[in-house]
């Protein structure tokens, strides 16, 4: 017998991981309830356009290259712009970022920024108490509330005039498998919006501190479209007013680079701005071009913003962006300060000086660092450069940017001495990651997901698409690796790291995927697996 439609009442997300008393607070039947609406009216749609990501990698696959849209012509010449920005965003001179732990949210509130970006994502190891866990000290950090007493005593509580908090969820091709709605797991990204959108957005709307998100690792306008379409759905159910939830969104792909006024204009109700992602982006043109061997890039260190294809593609952004009276923020610095060696600390903090110099001076309107002893490096800068709020003014009529200088190869070289860095940065952050650690300090730089992308595809690509040689004619070969890999793993074991015990399952992990046949789309997804 047929059962009446309003009768029906449909199970709310199921949580199959181990959860404390702290977390039902969070994971509230209401809250799991507005999960499963989420899931059942926008996965689908979701797993489509990740099918027509592997479509368009197998295209570029077979030798087609990027190139802008013949069918969105109109929305790049026509005349539009995006909705007013809200007061508490229109001037994000310095943003900083981090994981969602309770200390350091604590820190990057007090940090002097005018943006706190709390990730979810690229900077946070995503084991189920990471991610609840960090639900908990947003909610906590929303309420004005969040406290923090260290195993040794020393108690950290929010300042006055605190950043402005945007969330950062996981990308739309991250899991969630300890939520699952009628048996399939959720997409992360729909938990860490819904969760943090469910306890916070209406507190924070009342404050005119809206619920304010940045969406990673877009590809096209569709993937933009449903962002603002979950959003739109969330605010009803919410009752809050429709587009008061604003989304930066992070230009860290390469596709995504040639549809910039299409992302822009499908959030157009909502978006304030685009921003220089430029790692993932680094990470994303190897893996676009892994099976193009006139585009493979030299060691990372030569990879700066001011090779060709980076450069033009941050001037297009701040172009793009100024055109449509949207943001267009500049890139994380990964730099830390360096203790107990003044001459190798200054010369970090110059690098810092120079890249937010060069930022600045091109138009951007405001930029990231990952440490807190930087902000006041790159506000100096940005105070003395950009006395106004921000650089809205600055068009850039002058940037004429085609496609084959958004994709020109990079001039280099490949030395042993980057070799085995990627070979040591991509084992130790493995190995971090595995141990519930999403960024990770290695050599004075802050390494996150992205950085170690970056290592791992490049290792492949100089491995799968040789032959190729060093700079004094050595060849790059599988057992170079396999030995670099070996050697490293043995450190850490020995070492007296407590991510020692991680170094075998990492180093298997890392061989695996360098061995294999295909480039791995994600070190993380292929990781998942293995945390809690």
């Amino acid at each position: 017998m047929a059962v009446p439609k309003e009768r029906v009442v449909l199970a709310p997300a199921q949580v199959h991981g181990a959860t404390t008393p702290a977390h039902d607070a969070i994971l509230t039947p209401q809250a799991l309830a507005f999960l499963a609406g989420l899931h059942r009216q926008f996965d689908a749609r979701r797993l489509d356009l990740l099918a027509a990501r592997d479509a368009r990698q197998a295209r570029y696959d077979a030798g087609e290259l990027p190139d802008f849209r013949a069918d969105t012509v109109a929305i790049r010449e026509g005349h539009w712009t995006v909705a007013p920005i809200p007061a508490a965003l229109r001037d994000r001179r310095v943003e900083i970022t981090g994981p969602v732990e309770r200390k350091m949210i604590i820190n990057a509130l007090n940090s002097g920024a005018k943006v706190f970006m709390a990730d979810f994502e690229d900077s946070s190891a995503p084991t189920f108490a990471n991610q609840i866990d960090g639900q908990i000290n947003l909610r906590d950090a929303v309420s004005g509330s969040i406290e923090y007493t260290s195993p040794e005593g020393k108690h950290y509580r929010v300042n006055g005039n605190p950043a402005v908090l945007i969330v950062r969820p996981r990308g739309w091709h991250l899991p969630e498998r300890h939520i699952t709605v009628d048996g399939e797991p959720m997409a992360g990204a729909l938990v860490d919006f819904g969760l943090y959108a469910f306890h916070n957005a209406q507190a924070l709307q009342s404050r005119d501190r809206g619920p304010y998100f940045y969406l990673p690792k877009l590809q096209a306008m569709e993937e933009a479209a449903l962002w603002d379409d979950v959003m739109a759905a969330a605010e009803a159910a919410l009752d809050l007013p429709p587009d008061c939830m604003k989304a930066t969104v992070l230009i860290e792909t390469l596709p995504a680079v040639f549809q910039m006024h299409e992302i822009l204009h499908a959030l157009r109700g909502r978006v304030v701005g685009l921003n220089c992602g430029r790692w993932d982006y680094i990470f994303s043109y190897l893996k676009t071009f892994r099976s193009h061997r006139d585009r493979l890039l030299p060691d990372r260190s030569q990879v700066l913003m001011t090779v060709p294809f980076l450069k033009s593609y941050s001037e297009l952004l701040i172009q793009t962006c100024h055109r449509r009276g949207a943001f267009a923020m500049g890139g994380m610095a990964a730099q830390i300060p360096i203790k107990g060696d003044e001459a190798a600390n200054d010369a970090a903090l110059a690098k810092v000086r120079a890249d937010k110099l060069r930022e600045v001076q091109a138009g951007h309107d405001g930029t990231w660092v990952a440490h807190p002893a930087l902000v006041p490096v790159a506000q100096e800068v940005f105070d003395k450069y950009m006395p106004s709020p921000n650089q809205l003014n600055v068009a850039r009529n002058d940037v004429k940017v085609c496609r084959d200088q958004l994709i020109a190869p990079c001039s280099g070289t490949i030395t042993r001495a980057g070799f085995d860095n990627n070979v040591e940065v991509a084992l130790r952050y493995t190995a971090s990651w595995l141990d519930g650690q999403g960024c990770v300090p290695i050599h004075h730089l802050m390494e996150d997901a992205a950085t170690a992308e970056i290592a791992r595809s490049q290792i492949w690509q100089w491995l799968h698409r040789g032959p190729l040689e060093f700079t004094d004619h050595a060849p790059i070969d599988f057992a170079l690796f396999d030995h670099a890999l070996v050697k490293h793993t043995h450190r850490l074991v020995e070492s007296n790291s407590p991510l020692a015990h991680r170094a075998e399952q990492a180093a298997a992990l890392l061989r695996q995927l360098t061995h294999a046949d295909e480039l791995g789309d994600f070190l993380t997804l292929a990781a998942y697996a293995q945390i809690d």
